[in-house]
């Protein structure tokens, strides 16, 4: 059975819905993989052309110039009026190189492969690198393809950014922050999302666990000390009972994940015996951690209402043996968008997800996300220096 054909029998009279008038019979769709696309239009001849498949990527976010046409197929048939009608499919493959992790699932053969830098940059500032929401197995917006090319993108520019900085600061210590929801999951949504979860969940943490793993290698010859710290999300919980009972709090493939990567590192103490791994003791769910004398609270945000976030820390720091009393910085994520706020000398700064939608969320209020992680610049409790990569 041809592609065309398929995609002729699935295609749906949705039109594009953007109140063009020219094309109310052009239906379209694409699909994602990896490094390869496939764009389908289905309408009146005249609308179905190369011009509209290079539309339909670039209203998707990919850019027609880095897409090579490899494949081509088309059929005809008379419409209502006599009108000859076309469905029609191509398919694309992605110029640049592909964005590859480890072949091997076993962390231990990578690890073992890294050599120590000879000469790691020193001082007394630190540089952190703040990221979390790729919600890895969501077919929403670009998919998990998309997902991961931005996070690893954003990851390696996070690297080359450090030496611009180092510019003006003498960075020392380098620290990423895994803000959580790092997985789908299954559980969040009581299992209601499992249609539209592309992975398996050994596969999303799979994935979790690599991209983990190429921020140590790629950050960990940059700087004296480095510093990886993850939080549970409620997409990461590991288990849900009745769907909403749940087991600890800190029963999470966020933290797991990050835990995973900390065990094979202790096989090359060569390498990174200036590596730390930090994730929330039993039933808690945030990390409190000093950066170049600088108190960063880790959470990733499901524990307060939007907007109420220096309410929560309030609370949580009222209790003096929490150490939320003592923290400069509250780092979160969980509401998909770019947030920073100070209230006196304490600063909170929320990450943009790095998953490119919720379709969900589009349907109810028309908005879709504006992806990408944030780097910052602290030291001795000051974090003035924020920028956004996207």
């Amino acid at each position: 059975m041809s592609d065309a054909l398929v995609a002729e029998l699935l295609a749906k009279p949705v039109g594009r819905a953007t109140g063009d008038a020219k094309d109310p019979a052009l239906t379209r769709r694409i699909d994602v993989t990896g490094d390869t696309a496939s764009v389908t239009l289905r309408g009146p001849a005249p609308q179905v052309t190369d011009d509209a498949a290079a539309e339909v990527l670039r209203e998707r976010g990919l850019d027609p110039e880095q897409w090579i046409p490899t494949g081509y197929r088309s059929s005809q048939w008379t419409m209502p009026g006599g009108a000859t009608g076309v469905s029609a499919r191509w398919s694309f493959a992605h110029r640049g190189e592909p964005v590859r992790l480890p072949d091997l699932d076993d962390l231990i053969s990578e690890i073992g492969r890294h050599t120590p830098a000879l000469d790691r940059p020193d001082g007394d500032h630190g540089y952190l690198v703040l990221l979390g929401d790729m919600q890895f197995g969501k077919v929403d917006g670009d998919g998990v393809a998309g997902t991961l090319r931005r996070t690893i993108t954003g990851l390696n520019r996070a690297a080359d950014l450090l030496a611009t900085y180092r510019q003006r600061f003498d960075i020392g210590h380098v620290h990423v922050g895994w803000l959580g929801d790092h997985v789908e999951g299954f559980n969040s949504q009581g299992a209601a999302n499992t249609w539209r979860t592309g992975l398996t969940l050994s596969e999303q943490i799979r994935l979790t666990r690599r991209v983990m793993l190429h921020a140590l290698t790629t950050f960990a010859p940059l700087a004296t000390r480095l510093t990886m710290a993850a939080v549970p999300g409620n997409h990461g919980e590991a288990v849900r009972i009745a769907g909403r009972g749940i087991t600890r709090y800190d029963d999470s493939h966020d933290t797991e994940s990050l835990i995973a990567v900390h065990d094979a590192v202790q096989l090359n103490p060569a390498a990174f015996s200036h590596v730390d791994f930090f994730v929330p003791e039993t039933d808690e769910l945030t990390v409190v951690l000093d950066v170049a004398g600088t108190v960063i609270a880790h959470a990733h945000g499901h524990q307060w209402r939007p907007g109420k976030h220096f309410d929560w820390w309030k609370g949580q720091a009222f209790n003096t043996t929490s150490a939320m009393h003592r923290a400069d910085l509250l780092v979160a994520g969980h509401l998909h968008h770019e947030h920073i706020d100070t209230d006196s000398a304490r600063t909170f700064i929320q990450t943009p997800a790095l998953e490119s939608e919720s379709t969900w969320w589009r349907h109810a209020t028309g908005t879709t996300a504006a992806p990408g992680l944030i780097v910052a610049v602290t030291k001795d409790g000051h974090t003035n220096i924020k920028e956004v990569i996207r």
